[in-house]
């Protein structure tokens, strides 16, 4: 039987041993989301009605958190919008589609919440049978007019975005810098921080940009 509920403070510790086991050495040598996931719940820029676990079997398996984001036009007029991340599946439960059952449920909350629009950064491979498109075709850009390929837009509500050039910016709470992960890192029990070819796939990725 599968569940989608909000998340409860009993939840915190295994959403974080989640986190780590998901994401360690998978884009770089350990990984920073379960540093993210710590303190993200304190920053005013997190949504905690968009804040979703999934169970299966009453054994939690997966989770959404989302934050708040911005785009702004070359006027200066602000559009309040969305970003989720991180989203995370244990790895033994992965490929059986309940990343998508968290983002249509979440995203159906986030439309009762009067939001229209979700910007994430990720492989696009991961992404687009969820309805998300490369930003450069919303024209929605970085500081320096840049449309990164990992950059990915979905609109909520059709006609959301208009095709003006919007400059989009993410909550300061997702600027976390290596060191402080691996020095909070280091106060669990210990896994080895190594390379691995998908860091290499995700840098490529992260450093990419669409003329």
């Amino acid at each position: 039987m599968l569940t989608i509920r909000n998340e409860e403070p009993r939840d915190y510790e295994t959403i974080e041993t989640i986190t780590r086991d998901a994401f360690y050495n998978l884009y770089v040598p350990g990984c920073v989301e379960h540093y993210l996931v710590h303190i993200m719940r304190a920053h005013p820029d997190f949504v905690p009605e968009l804040d979703f676990v999934l169970e299966l079997d009453g054994k939690l398996v997966g989770y959404i958190m989302y934050t708040k984001a911005t785009l702004t036009d070359i006027e200066g007029n602000v559009k309040n919008i969305l970003t989720f991340g991180p989203l995370c599946v244990e790895p033994a439960y992965q490929r059986r589609g309940f990343g998508k059952l968290l983002m249509q449920h979440s995203f159906e909350k986030a439309v009762s919440m009067g939001y229209d629009t979700v910007v994430i950064f990720g492989m696009p491979s991961n992404y687009v049978s969820s309805g998300f498109v490369s930003c450069k075709k919303y024209n929605i850009c970085r500081k320096g007019d840049k449309f990164p390929a990992a950059m990915l837009v979905r609109e909520l509500k059709s006609g959301a975005l208009d095709g003006r050039k919007w400059y989009y910016e993410d909550s300061p709470v997702m600027d976390v810098l290596p060191e402080t992960a691996n020095a909070y890192d280091d106060t669990l029990p210990p896994k080895e921080r190594r390379h691995t070819p998908t860091q290499e796939a995700f840098y490529i990725m992260s450093q990419s940009f669409l003329e």
